[in-house]
């Protein structure tokens, strides 16, 4: 089958920015600061691991990213991407740490859920599943139900299930954080290989040191700062290179 694609953004095209972005849990003397005021830039074709120890901010910032938290401070905007109302932009697909897939759906359908939810004829649903199932090595699942995969196999399914979406970002927060070391690194491989193959940004939050040294971009949070390698400042509308927490 052939592997679904999406049209190539220049290089130097902003896909998310992050001003002086914060987010706080609870109030009063209970309040947890989950991200303190953080700027950075994702652009296209980017490959960005977002490191750090657990509870660090790094899911939380993610989340931010994908619209799936809004901001208690600062903005979180989205200039290359395409809205579909509210926070979310369409474009972006979230790969989480647990596949969470359901029990009762096959592999393909599965991964073609987001597409027929989002009014997708079924036929198209399932042809984009399948051809994302076997873009991921899991062509070969797709008529066994969740119950019987392995774990590496249940992540192969829901970065399929991103994939089928055919975003032109892909956010995935710990998707190695349930799996062995072989497994993870081979998680690792279809991540990079599918981001390439499709020419999509990627992020991925770790606290595994030996998968950020697969990224050539390595940012560390810790206690909701971030810190960007050869961070001037906060970045300027015409620079997309600085990151951080001032």
């Amino acid at each position: 089958m052939n592997a679904p694609t999406v049209a190539q953004a220049p290089a130097a095209t902003v896909l998310v920015s992050c001003q002086n972005v914060a987010r706080t849990f609870g109030r009063g003397a209970g309040a947890v600061v989950a991200v303190h005021g953080t700027y950075c830039l994702v652009r296209a074709h980017d490959r960005i691991a977002v490191m750090g120890p657990s509870g660090s901010g790094k899911s939380t910032l993610l989340h931010l990213m994908a619209g799936l938290e809004r901001p208690t401070g600062g903005t979180v905007t989205w200039p290359g991407l395409t809205m579909d109302g509210g926070l979310r932009a369409r474009d972006i697909g979230v790969v989480f740490q647990s596949p969470s897939l359901i029990n009762n759906l096959d592999v393909a359908e599965n991964a073609g859920l987001p597409l027929v939810l989002a009014g997708r004829p079924e036929g198209e649903a399932r042809r984009r599943a399948l051809e994302a199932l076997d873009l991921v090595g899991a062509g070969d699942l797709m008529g066994k139900l969740p119950q019987e995969l392995s774990g590496g196999q249940a992540q192969r399914v829901a970065i399929a299930r991103v994939l089928a979406l055919r975003p032109r970002l892909v956010l995935a927060d710990e998707p190695t954080g349930q799996l062995d070391r072989v497994t993870g690194r081979h998680i690792v491989d279809v991540l990079l290989g599918v981001a390439d193959r499709i020419g999509a940004a990627l992020v991925v939050s770790t606290h595994d040191p030996s998968v950020g040294e697969r990224f050539p971009a390595r940012w560390t949070m810790s206690d909701g700062r971030l810190t960007v390698p050869f961070d001037s400042g906060p970045p300027t509308a015409g620079d997309t290179g600085r990151g951080g927490t001032p």
